[in-house]
């Protein structure tokens, strides 16, 4: 369910390269270009385009037989600078406005914990349309206020998209485009996702929807091609 609301986070992208982190969201990147986003680019993770998408957990040797491209570091920061990519990644932190933070939990000079930093965050969320995975949606997460501010608010991204977590599917069209939740996953309720979240959560005037399920043909591909050892089910409690 959950790689599968990662998956339509590309649709419509065309010949965009697609850049995932999290095994769901590479997954849903992955599975997105095997179905209805053929001319979606995808890695191996490094520094190769790949003719198909690589199942999980596989030797990155494997790519030398389905490589059909090289993408060395400098191409990659053109396709960066030119928003020719679509990022999903993580976030320790993110507010109802959009902005994330990877960098430390709490006080400047004396943090609670020191994370990642910036990283890539501010030149993704500028330069390039950005979505958020977040394996568990919890207060912790979804905060008033980051303790860093990493990765810009939807009115100054480039195109803030959307947020799939544990518990649902979010986007951006809320008031003065704040996060709004659009679909809650099978045996979710909305109350629920708002017990987890730690600022008032606007939903659609015509309600929230229910997250699709996954076709069989997605299924198969998911089990039994891009992920057969489960990985999945290691980042995401059920």
């Amino acid at each position: 369910m959950c790689a599968v609301a990662c998956a339509d986070a590309w649709r419509g992208d065309g010949e965009t390269l697609a850049a995932a982190m999290g095994t769901c969201a590479i997954l849903g990147s992955r599975l997105a270009r095997l179905t209805f986003a053929p001319g979606l680019l995808t890695t191996d993770g490094g520094a190769l385009l790949t003719r198909g998408p690589l199942p999980l957990n596989r030797p990155a040797a494997t790519a030398s037989h389905t490589a059909e491209g090289w993408l060395p570091f400098r191409d990659h920061l053109w396709l960066v600078l030119h928003g020719r990519r679509h990022v999903m990644m993580g976030a320790a932190q993110l507010d109802r406005h959009g902005r994330s933070n990877i960098s430390r939990i709490g006080d400047r000079d004396r943090p609670a914990a020191q994370l990642l930093g910036a990283r890539g965050a501010p030149g993704n969320t500028i330069r390039n349309t950005t979505s958020y995975w977040i394996p568990r949606h919890t207060r912790r997460v979804f905060v008033e206020r980051v303790d860093m501010v990493t990765g810009a608010a939807a009115t100054d991204a480039h195109d803030l998209r959307r947020v799939v977590t544990d518990l649902g599917v979010l986007d951006f069209q809320g008031p003065g485009h704040t996060l709004r939740l659009v679909s809650v996953h099978p045996g979710v309720t909305v109350e629920e996702v708002r017990d987890n979240t730690g600022f008032d959560l606007p939903t659609p005037a015509d309600g929230v929807g229910r997250t699709r399920d996954p076709t069989d043909h997605e299924l198969h591909l998911l089990r039994g091609v891009l992920d057969p050892d489960g990985l999945r089910e290691r980042e995401v409690r059920g």
